[in-house]
């Protein structure tokens, strides 16, 4: 397996385009914006260039990644020679379904097609293709150059050669795989979201505010950060739309939303991406401030 294409130029799909293009395969990045691709280029070096700087990376390795790496703005001419696909477009079902759809279409018929989705189910996108046996889920953790982790999810179709193969890749970008099956939320988002969705349902009901429950699970819990953080770090946007997959997924209360996250999404609060969720971000600022909202007064 040499050649991989990457759907998708946004903070994911960068990072997955940046980790193989280091460890030498040649990656395809494919997204419908020159711009977005643009963007996506200066992040991987501008990325590549904090590893050098760290000592973990050398000058002529960061220009071989670099050159691993083609941008395409046509599926069609993306994917004409993969050996895998990484699918890592905005998480809505319908969108994954029609490149899916896609895909099998003009991928190579012993291409792998892989979603990068952390909630939607693998089974249902398969069924989008001709290919269920080759459809699978490789579940990065962001930022992916530096998470171990890889969440590689069995849809009910995908064969035991598929699985072998995407776990030893996994395992070639010096990642940690680890295999679970297709239910909602998987295994991370089915714990991780129901905490955050709990740390925020604590603001919403006067319990204590933003600094004060972040602090609580950061030193009783020795979390790197709490979870109203973490959830401005993935977007609250991107939390929302996974416990509505939870909650339709299972049928069960247990799993919906928070109204005060649900109104925050609708405000355009979404976290880091639109500079303010449960703290505000200012570019080039690395202090953490509690947001106007959520201030005591």
């Amino acid at each position: 397996m040499k050649n991989i294409s990457v759907i998708g130029s946004g903070t994911m799909g960068n990072g997955i385009a940046h980790t193989f293009a280091q460890f030498g395969y040649q990656v395809n990045l494919i997204d419908i914006n020159q711009n977005a691709l643009d963007k996506a280029i200066a992040t991987i070096d501008k990325n590549l260039e904090r590893q050098v700087g760290k000592g973990t990376l050398k000058e002529q390795q960061k220009a071989d990644a670099l050159n691993n790496i083609q941008t395409f703005t046509s599926i069609s001419d993306g994917v004409k020679t993969a050996d895998l696909v990484v699918e890592a477009a905005t998480e809505n079902v319908e969108l994954k379904l029609k490149i899916f759809q896609d895909l099998d279409g003009f991928a190579p018929a012993d291409a792998i097609l892989a979603s990068n989705t952390s909630s939607i189910s693998i089974t249902q996108i398969a069924a989008a293709t001709n290919r269920g046996d080759k459809v699978i889920g490789m579940h990065f953790m962001n930022p992916v150059p530096v998470m171990k982790l890889v969440e590689v999810i069995r849809g009910y179709q995908t064969s035991d050669e598929t699985t072998k193969t995407i776990m030893s890749l996994s395992e070639s970008l010096q990642k940690t795989p680890v295999e679970v099956n297709d239910y909602p939320g998987f295994v991370a988002n089915r714990i991780l979201m129901p905490m955050i969705n709990e740390a925020i349902f604590t603001l919403y009901e006067g319990v204590a505010g933003v600094y004060e429950i972040d602090t609580v699970m950061k030193l009783g819990m020795a979390h790197p950060m709490g979870p109203l953080q973490l959830a401005d770090f993935i977007g609250l946007d991107v939390c929302l739309a996974i416990l509505n997959v939870l909650n339709d997924g299972f049928g069960n209360p247990k799993y919906a939303p928070c109204p005060l996250l649900v109104n925050m999404v609708r405000a355009g609060k979404k976290g880091v991406k639109t500079g303010e969720g449960f703290y505000k971000y200012t570019a080039g600022s690395k202090d953490l401030v509690v947001a106007d909202k959520f201030k005591k007064s």
